[in-house]
């Protein structure tokens, strides 16, 4: 019995079949053309990426502006910033019930995806509050990758 189980094992490691190098450079040619058609149209937008990105991070502050007013009575002022979210304001109306830990997750106000500070006017133009995000350029105004994003245009 025993040498029966060596001689099926010699059998099945010897004659087993495996990929050809023929066989595997067809796999590869494919896998290739795939990456060179899907890659681009899923790296190909990191402006729009961006994008998504502030528009993202705005709806968090706010959340976190909301929870403030809610503790507070009133939205930070222009003057104190979205810093009030992080750091109890010291001018200014002064919150009465600032949150311990303050009110953003990670204990900073995050910059945009372009690495400026976001704009914010407390009142705004356009709601209670205005959060402003300037782009590609970091200039108010401007048309695709540079235009605006602000947080009364999000869905």
């Amino acid at each position: 019995m025993k040498h029966h189980n060596v001689k099926l094992s010699h059998n099945m490691l010897f004659n087993s079949k495996g990929f050809t190098l023929i066989e595997l450079l067809v796999v590869l040619v494919i896998i290739g053309i795939l990456a060179g058609y899907v890659g681009p149209r899923i790296m190909g937008h990191p402006e729009e990426a961006k994008r998504t990105m502030a528009k993202a991070q705005m709806s968090g502050m706010e959340t976190a502006l909301e929870s403030y007013r809610l503790d507070n009575g009133s939205y930070p002022s222009t003057e104190q910033g979205l810093q009030a979210l992080v750091e109890a304001p010291g001018t200014g109306k002064l919150p009465r019930k600032w949150r311990e830990g303050g009110y953003m997750k990670k204990g900073k106000v995050p910059k945009d995806p372009w690495d400026n500070d976001y704009i914010y006017l407390s009142p705004g133009t356009h709601s209670d509050f205005d959060i402003i995000s300037y782009g590609a350029d970091g200039e108010s105004g401007g048309e695709g990758k540079d235009a605006d994003v602000n947080n009364w245009e999000i869905e």
